[in-house]
């Protein structure tokens, strides 16, 4: 039987950090696994990147059947050895003004949608006996921002869960770490937020390269929690 290659798979990836975080892999030679329901913007990617070592998946992780299924597709080729949540959608609009709509949205990507893709490689992970959840989460759920409440609150719980999913996992060798990122120059700010700070921002390429050291890290050494903020602090 052939060996099945070994891959790291980005959710979220047509854009932003996710699309930095997958160039940073294919760079230094890693296969990658892309999804995100944006399918145009993955085929984008592939012709932009020209590279063998970037495969899509196009899929809308609020939809756990589909997370199955494209879990199952993946797995029939590939050895997943780490998951990368950075799937995510937020507005910047006050509570009051959010309709359930909205919100159910934001928690069905952020929160539901990242635990759908944790399931679906956790019995891949306990049966190698190794595996790396990498989640993006936000500075949101140490500091209170304004106009972010369903978004906080959907980060906040990926928090939660994967806190407690680290603590049950420990014992199968499989390493949990949780990404805060402060403001990042991505398409998910608004353009006027964009064109008054996007000089501030960090950029995607700078965490995408950090990403990639902990994906490096071969050792019992966890970094389980890592703050990422602007030099000159949030914004």
């Amino acid at each position: 039987m052939k060996e099945k290659r070994s891959a790291v798979w980005i959710t979220g990836a047509s854009s932003g950090i996710g699309k930095a975080i997958a160039l940073e892999f294919i760079r230094n030679g890693v296969d990658v696994i892309a999804s995100s329901r944006k399918v145009d913007s993955l085929k984008r990617n592939k012709d932009e990147f020209n590279n063998e070592l970037f495969h899509y998946v196009p899929l809308d992780v609020t939809k756990h059947d589909a997370v199955k299924s494209a879990a199952k597709e993946i797995f029939k080729s590939y050895d997943i050895c780490c998951l990368i949540n950075n799937a995510g959608i937020t507005t910047f609009s006050q509570a009051s003004k959010d309709s359930h709509k909205v919100v159910d949205g934001i928690i069905k990507t952020n929160l539901l949608g990242a635990i759908s893709t944790i399931q679906n490689v956790l019995p891949h992970f306990k049966k190698k006996g190794r595996g790396l959840i990498i989640n993006i989460l936000s500075i949101v759920v140490r500091k209170t921002f304004q106009n972010s409440s369903a978004y906080s609150a959907s980060k906040a719980g990926l928090l939660a869960y994967t806190n407690v999913l680290r603590e049950e996992v420990r014992t199968d060798n499989i390493k949990v770490v949780n990404i805060l990122p402060g403001a990042t120059r991505t398409p998910i700010w608004p353009a006027e937020s964009l064109s008054k700070y996007a000089n501030k921002m960090m950029s995607p390429r700078d965490i995408a390269k950090f990403i990639f050291e902990i994906y490096k890290l071969k050792s019992n050494l966890v970094p389980e929690e890592i703050v990422l903020r602007p030099l000159e602090g949030d914004i």
